[in-house]
């Protein structure tokens, strides 16, 4: 089963439960994966649909933060509610030791040896660890491997 069939079963699975916000949170993404489909007119594989949730979250946690700087606890826990929902969709996240072990590898692929190869580490090291990293996360990693 892919992710739009998942997220599909678990939107009608909400509906018969009545859950309401897990309900609102899958329509929310399916629109926005449904939007972009209409607009490629074609539908869309699991790695675009990944690329889709990444992003999704990704708003949310940049959303998270400036509502706990504004200090508005009640919507920095329903944005938290909805990274969470969302969140189980994706793969199972790397751990820091793991990033670690294939930044590594990838800069000794590449044959980086300062700052001035971060561009090429990345290009290489995003796809093998895409969806299941933060991309910040990624980047300090580097950045400490190649000082």
């Amino acid at each position: 089963m892919n992710l739009s069939e998942r997220l599909n079963e678990d939107m009608i699975q909400a509906m018969k439960s009545k859950d309401k916000f897990k309900l609102s949170t899958i329509r929310m993404v399916r629109s926005t994966i449904k939007n972009l489909e209409i607009d490629l007119k074609r539908t869309l594989d699991d790695n675009e649909v990944l690329d889709i949730l990444s992003r999704e979250i990704k708003q949310r946690k940049d959303a998270l933060q400036e509502f706990k700087k504004a200090g508005r606890d009640d919507l920095a826990t329903t944005v938290e509610a909805e990274i969470e929902i969302i969140g189980q969709y994706l793969p199972e996240q790397l751990s820091e030791e793991e990033i670690k072990v294939i930044v590594q590898q990838t800069i000794q692929e590449t044959g980086a040896s300062s700052k001035a190869d971060m561009g090429k580490v990345m290009s290489a090291l995003m796809p093998k660890v895409k969806g299941r990293s933060d991309g910040k996360i990624v980047n300090q990693v580097v950045q400490q491997f190649l000082q």
